[in-house]
């Protein structure tokens, strides 16, 4: 059990500055690709990646069952009581507290836990999508842990992951579950219009361009939450590939809501979302203009796409 303090706040839509937090976030990327990857090399491909990402549960995030054989084992993540608990199909049981501590301390520690467990497992130790990265074993830079600030991004993504399920509902076609993607380390759903895509050109900092070629071989509109990453503050996104013709020239509410030139995508600031007086409705408002925009210039299919039987 973790000696950190159980958060009990009931804030629904805590803030989350990110110069408050950016040690904190840094580590639990890292601790976070640690786990995803050891998801990643144990379960079968999955079209789009979607074999890798991460869940949002009651207490905190999880890896969902774990094939090893015959045998299924589970990692989850507690931002409640902060600590990181493995299980598997058998009953058996280990918990490793979460405090500050080092990536390579927290890797070494996750690997002994397994050990011990008879789970004998190698995961490629270079981060994905982060510039200059540290392996693993090596990373003695990042090792912040402030337990309020992970609880709090947790009690986000369990918001937003609740509102997305609401917009996934309203579409029939092709789409994603809301997944939480820890190389990118966003939450996310995408929806397809059913038709391929130009080839994507790759370059997403250490990650195989094959990787992205295949995530985007079909047009999508996809949405999420970031933290902060290239906006130095939390934000909602969403995007369409390939981005149609005057996409970035569509009104889209809600007013707080903009195109950013720079990421090549619609934001919206968190905070627009956390002072609302409905933050739902305003989140809904976002997707649904956003994915409306990209839908109706790129000619997709909406009246065969749309979902009549939602509440």
């Amino acid at each position: 059990m973790s000696n950190q303090p159980t958060t009990t706040s009931t804030e629904i839509w805590p803030s989350l500055p990110l110069e408050a937090w950016q040690d904190t976030y840094a580590t639990l990327h890292m601790w976070t690709q640690i786990i995803g990857k050891i998801r990643l090399v144990q379960t079968p491909w999955i079209n789009h990646s979607w074999h890798v990402p991460l869940y949002l549960t009651a207490r905190g995030l999880t890896t969902s069952t774990i094939p090893y054989g015959s045998r299924l084992f589970q990692i989850d993540f507690d931002f409640i009581d902060h600590q990181l608990l493995i299980q598997t199909s058998e009953g058996a049981r280990q918990t490793i507290a979460l405090y500050p501590r080092s990536v390579a301390d927290f890797y070494q520690s996750v690997m002994e836990h397994l050990r011990s467990l008879d789970l004998h497992i190698t995961i490629n130790t270079k981060p994905n999508e982060v510039p200059d990265p540290i392996r693993f074993e090596q990373d003695e830079t990042h090792a912040a842990y402030d337990a309020e600030y992970a609880n709090r991004f947790w009690r986000i993504l369990l918001q937003s992951d609740r509102v997305l399920r609401e917009f996934r509902s309203h579409f029939c076609g092709k789409v994603s579950p809301v997944h939480f993607f820890w190389g990118s380390f966003d939450l996310a759903v995408t929806r397809f219009s059913g038709r391929s895509a130009p080839e994507h050109p790759g370059g997403v900092p250490h990650l195989p361009d094959a990787v992205a070629k295949e995530a985007y071989s079909h047009e999508v509109s996809s949405a999420g939450f970031w933290p902060g990453v290239g906006l130095s503050y939390p934000a909602f996104y969403s995007y369409a590939y390939p981005e149609p013709e005057g996409l970035k020239q569509a009104a889209i509410r809600p007013e707080a809501a903009f195109y950013s030139t720079e990421l090549g995508e619609f934001i919206l600031p968190y905070d627009a979302v956390r002072e609302a007086e409905s933050p739902d409705q305003v989140l809904l408002e976002f997707l649904q203009s956003t994915y409306e925009a990209a839908a109706r210039l790129g000619n997709w299919d909406q009246s065969a796409l749309k979902q009549s039987m939602f509440k």
